[in-house]
């Protein structure tokens, strides 16, 4: 049987640094000349594969959306020349640019899977060498036909998966939907449950525009000067995180800011500020009201899913009920839809 061949992109962070003086830094070819002597990497099992390094390296703290533009450009430009995508990526934003990525490819009929590591290659505990080896091996052997994010050991959803631990190896969990893949002895499936990737068309690769998103944690006390900062012309969409199951402040000053904002033509999405569970605006009085304003549930939407969901669909230049709409469907398995639960 032929080998698969993977293409991997290292777009910079903790994997492929070596330790500086000033601590660790990216170091241009670096990873290359890691990768090369690591046995492992290179058994017969294992696909052949490319790496390619962006230039210049980009930290996960400094990835912005034009950086999720040249990722899947990257894809789409070597799509049909390779069976499956490794994508090595900073920790920090990893959740953003997988949901990102999820929604830019339409029409998905390979795996792509984002990992990095919490600790450089070069570092004798390192997780970097297990988490590269593990990505290309399911993407060859077990490939998943979506974006996913593969990390100690499990494979996620690319837009359920969230950070949850800021320095330890079990930095990620998808906290609303079961995880994908579990690598121990065997790899064993633990969700069968696949993601809507589109028609089954070509892979069209959606352009992002630039969008003003604001994103608001509600808190004790919270004033409606605050909200009335952030529905600003240019803001187009607004993310409340609220209280448990969708509630917020039955402030008077504050419900008008919000109404003001829905008015204005301006997307309310309400999420919840919980790790677990979905909103449910008609459960409770103070969550009715911000449905009555014209807020729109977000289910269990994470937040990486509902901000990198609206920077697509406000790309596509739908209207704002449209959007509203789409926001609440099941686009790439990113939320859970009432009949299907």
């Amino acid at each position: 049987m032929q080998k698969k061949s993977i293409y991997v992109a290292y777009t910079g962070g903790t994997i492929g640094m070596q330790r500086s003086c000033n601590g660790f830094i990216p170091i241009s070819g670096y990873l290359q000349n890691q990768l090369a002597t690591i046995l492992e990497f290179h058994r017969e099992e294992m696909p052949n594969f490319t790496l390619y390094e962006y230039k210049p390296l980009i930290d996960s703290a400094d990835m912005t959306p034009d950086d999720w533009q040249i990722i899947a450009d990257d894809i789409g430009k070597n799509y049909d020349f390779y069976d499956g995508f490794v994508i090595l990526h900073g920790t920090d934003t990893m959740a953003f640019t997988a949901s990102a990525l999820s929604f830019m490819l339409e029409n998905l009929a390979k795996p792509v899977i984002v990992t990095g590591s919490q600790i450089p290659l070069e570092q004798m505990r390192s997780d970097g060498q297990q988490n590269l080896l593990n990505a290309l091996f399911i993407a060859a052997q077990y490939p998943i036909n979506e974006v996913t994010l593969f990390f100690n050991n499990i494979l996620y959803r690319g837009n359920r998966a969230t950070k949850v631990h800021a320095n330890g190896l079990n930095a990620f969990a998808s906290p609303n939907l079961a995880p994908l893949l579990e690598v121990g002895t065997d790899i064993r499936c633990l969700n069968t449950q696949s993601a809507p990737i589109g028609d089954g068309g070509r892979l069209i690769v959606h352009h992002l525009t630039p969008q003003c998103i604001g994103l608001v944690t509600i808190y004790p006390g919270i004033s409606a000067k605050i909200l009335h900062n952030f529905i600003q012309n240019p803001v187009k969409a607004l993310i409340l995180r609220s209280y448990g199951v969708g509630n917020a402040p039955q402030n008077q000053n504050f419900l008008k800011e919000i109404k003001l904002a829905i008015q204005q033509d301006i997307i309310v999405i309400n999420l919840t500020q919980c790790m677990f569970g979905k909103v449910n605006m008609g459960g409770y009085t103070t969550g009715h009201a911000l449905e009555d304003a014209g807020v729109i549930s977000g289910s269990d939407l994470s937040v990486e899913a509902a901000l990198t969901k609206l920077y697509y669909l406000l790309s596509q230049n739908f209207s704002t009920k449209d959007v509203c709409y789409f926001m609440q469907q099941n686009l790439r398995g990113e939320l859970t839809i009432d009949e299907e639960s």
